[in-house]
C-alpha cells in the first residue's frame, strides 16, 4: 500500500515536471514579431572597399536587374550560403558576367608629399 502511495506520488510529480517544463517552453518557442530588413541594406553590410558605390553605379543602369540581385544575394546571406565582404572589384566582374556593362567613374590621383593631387594638377606643376 505504501508502495502505490509512493508510484502516485512520484507520478504526479512527473506530470508537474512536465507541465512546468511546457510552459517554460510555451513562451521560447513564439518568435518575436522580426521586421524583415531591406534587402538593400543586408547587401550593403557584406559590401567592402567601393562595393556600395558599383552597386549604386549598377542601379543607375539597371534598377530592375539590380534590385532582383540583392533580393537573391539577401536570401543568400540569410540562409548563411554567402559570407563574408564582397569588393567593389568582385562585384563588378560578377555584373559583367552578367551582361550588366556599365561604366564607374574613375579618378586617377597622385600622393606627392603626403598631398593627394589629380593628374591634372601634377602636370601644371611640373610644366609652370
Amino acid at each position: 500500500m505504501s508502495s502505490d502511495l509512493e508510484l502516485q506520488r512520484q507520478k504526479r510529480a512527473l506530470e508537474l515536471r512536465r507541465r512546468l517544463l511546457q510552459s517554460r517552453n510555451i513562451p521560447a518557442t513564439v518568435p518575436p514579431p522580426k521586421q524583415a530588413e531591406p534587402p538593400r541594406d543586408i547587401v550593403r553590410r557584406i559590401l567592402a572597399g567601393r562595393g556600395a558605390e558599383v552597386m549604386e553605379t549598377a542601379r543607375r543602369y539597371y534598377p530592375a536587374e539590380i534590385e532582383r540581385l540583392e533580393s537573391s544575394i539577401a536570401s543568400l546571406v540569410a540562409e548563411g550560403r554567402l559570407k563574408g565582404p564582397i569588393s567593389g572589384e568582385e562585384l563588378y566582374a560578377f555584373l559583367r558576367r552578367l551582361g550588366l556593362a556599365f561604366s564607374m567613374d574613375v579618378k586617377i590621383r597622385i600622393k606627392e608629399h603626403g598631398e593627394l593631387k589629380s593628374i591634372e594638377e601634377k602636370l601644371r606643376k611640373s610644366s609652370g
